[in-house]
Parts: C-alpha cells; sequence; structure tokens
C-alpha cells in the first residue's frame, strides 16, 4: 500500500493532469523514505522506492515539456497517532520517536502549503530532514550512532508513554 497504492493514484492522476496541463500529486512519504531507518526496513524500502517513484516521474513530466504538472514529496517526521501510539513499547519502532513528534494538523498545513507552492521534497521539521539526509550521505557514520539513535528513541517513547494519557484515537492507555 505505501507503494503501490501511490503509485496507482499518482499514475491515474496524471492521466487526467496532463490532459488539462496542470495539476499537482502530493505523496506523503516520510522521513524514512530519506534514510534508512533502523528498526522500520521494510517501511523505509516503502518509502525509499515512493520517493524514487515521484522524482523520477516529476523529471519524466519535464522531460515531457508538462511544466504545469507538478509531483511533490512531503516527509514528516513521526506524527502522533493512534498507529504511533500502538508502537509506544515496541524496540523497534525507535527511530519513530528520535524527535519530536508532530500532530497531523502541523503536518496538514504544511501540505496545504506545499500544495499552494509546489517543491519536489519537503522535510516537516526541515532541520530533522537536513539530519536524516547528513546521516545517509555518511552511512558509516549513521551505523557508527546507531547506539546513540536507540537511546534517542527510548527516551522519545519514554517520554511520550508519560504525556500520553489517552491516545490519539480517544482509547485509555
Amino acid at each position: 500500500m505505501n507503494t503501490l497504492g501511490a503509485m496507482n493514484g499518482t499514475l491515474a492522476a496524471l492521466d487526467l493532469m496532463r490532459a488539462q496541463g496542470r495539476g499537482h500529486v502530493l505523496n506523503v512519504v516520510s522521513l524514512a523514505g530519506l534514510i534508512a531507518a533502523p528498526g522500520e526496513t521494510v517501511y523505509a524500502a516503502s518509502k525509499h522506492a515512493l520517493l524514487a517513484f515521484s522524482l523520477g516521474t516529476l523529471a519524466d513530466l519535464r522531460m515531457a515539456g508538462l511544466r504545469g504538472v507538478h509531483v511533490s514529496c512531503l516527509c514528516p517526521d513521526g506524527i502522533w497517532t493512534p498507529m504511533l501510539h500502538d508502537r509506544l513499547d515496541d524496540p523497534g519502532a525507535l527511530a519513530s520517536f528520535t524527535g519530536t513528534l508532530l500532530t497531523p494538523e502541523r503536518v496538514a498545513a504544511r501540505a496545504a502549503r506545499l500544495a499552494r507552492r509546489p517543491r519536489p521534497v519537503v522535510s516537516v521539521p526541515r532541520w530533522r530532514g537536513a539530519q536524516v539526509r547528513l546521516l545517509d550521505a555518511f552511512p558509516r557514520l549513521a551505523l557508527a550512532l546507531t547506539p546513540l539513535i536507540r537511546a534517542a528513541g527510548q527516551a522519545g517513547q519514554r517520554r511520550q508513554r508519560r504525556r500520553a494519557g489517552p491516545d490519539p484515537g480517544g482509547r485509555r492507555l
């Protein structure tokens, strides 16, 4: 679903947009699409694939002379939703808890801004995008920092567990 669903939706939308000569596809990729995320390798791989597909599709549109049709990738950090709440005790989800969790409203606001002003790739928050791209550029450094990433993720899970109360879907812990 992370890859094929978005790819099929993109292709269907682009058929109409090409005919109109304008339009904008906005794919939600995730910061995990910018780096090999420990503990979330399958998820990260699916998001890497969506990023590559989206950017390749944008390049194809430009090569075809379609300047009015855009493809953007929104790469948010972890978002505090019921799905992430259910992973508060999951050691495989540590990477999602290394930053400050975003609200769905913050991500939606950034998506709306991106829809108005297309960019190929936008990270939320921007500094986390820069951080993961730097680590991705130096894989040996990223691997050496894995113990620190694990510790930061564990601390983030503990912090979020204390704050959690009812989960974002309204259920009680």
